[in-house]
């Protein structure tokens, strides 16, 4: 197991160099400089010049990379150019927010999805199905932007039960984490609902139903525990996409996590500051590759024997 690991972490490697190298090359060839950008109309020659060169913006693109690689390897991501502090600190601070958000989001989504998923397939085609299906259908395909402003403007403005943004109680957090989780949990409902659909017709379930075992029995100490190896890869792909940053939900709801600080890195041209979210937004991802990997070895014998 500790061998699996540590090469899926050595093969990471070039793939976090390739992110940090393809970002810092789409940034650069952006027309125009970052600096003046950031300033706006309050950009004066002499300024962005000594800016620029404060900044190493006036060397070659290739040595940039390097001294920005290098800088890594340190621990180091960089200063902003647009808050001036450094890019440690601000995901510092942003990652807690973001965090609050998607471990609420996660609960919600696994509270209704898993439920959801083994109810479906235990009512097959029945009414009960199709509605848990179309409403999990709703949650995957409504657009999270709609679904956060409707939701504000039936909960928080008109019955007033809870705030309308922001992140300073745990109240806040209400509407934001039902409108990731709605989303969420649509996806895992529906691959819950198949997985064990075909579980079911396995031959060992039968063999379970012939010696008189209990639904209940069955569906849970049989058929479920098979059928969760996909949906557990879901679950720790979402959350590890949900820890990256809820772009849209931490912009409409205004909480102060990793997604609105890379929309504001976009919006500023802020290099670092964007290339420190993007390259954070990967190693989490890749940790939940890693830790589904690791999940499905404790579960399933068969796959740490391989």
């Amino acid at each position: 197991m500790l061998k699996k690991i540590v090469n899926r972490i050595l093969v990471s490697i070039p793939v976090l160099i390739g992110v940090v190298f393809l970002i810092f090359m789409m940034l650069n060839v952006i027309p125009g400089n970052p600096i003046e950008v950031m300033m706006k109309e309050h950009a004066r020659a002499d300024v962005v010049k000594r800016m620029t060169h404060y900044y190493g913006l006036d060397k070659p693109v290739l040595t940039q990379f390097f001294i920005y690689l290098k800088n890594l390897l340190h621990g180091d991501l960089g200063t902003s150019y647009k808050l001036n502090r450094s890019v440690n600190s601000l995901i510092a601070d942003a990652f807690p927010y973001t965090l609050k958000l998607a471990i609420a989001a996660a609960l919600v989504a696994w509270i209704i999805g898993i439920p959801a998923g083994i109810i479906s397939a235990i009512k097959e085609n029945t009414i009960i199905d199709r509605l848990f299906m179309g409403v999990s259908l709703l949650g995957v395909s409504m657009p999270v932007f709609w679904a956060a402003l409707l939701f504000q403007y039936v909960f928080a403005y008109k019955l007033g039960w809870v705030p309308v943004s922001g992140a300073d109680t745990w109240q806040s957090y209400i509407l934001p984490s039902i409108v990731l989780g709605w989303s969420s949990a649509g996806t895992i409902a529906r691959l819950t609902r198949s997985n064990l659909l075909e579980v079911l017709e396995e031959d060992y379930i039968r063999t379970a139903w012939a010696k008189g075992l209990s639904q209940a029995g069955v569906i849970i100490h049989h058929a479920f525990k098979n059928a969760l190896l996909p949906v557990i890869t879901m679950m720790a792909i979402q959350v590890a996409s949900l820890l990256s940053g809820a772009v849209i939900t931490e912009t409409v709801f205004a909480i102060p996590g990793i997604g609105r600080l890379a929309v504001d890195a976009i919006t500023d041209r802020d290099m670092p500051l964007l290339q420190g979210t993007v390259l954070f937004t990967t190693v989490l991802i890749i940790a939940g590759n890693l830790i589904a990997d690791v999940l499905y070895s404790v579960i399933d014998p068969r796959i740490r024997e391989n």
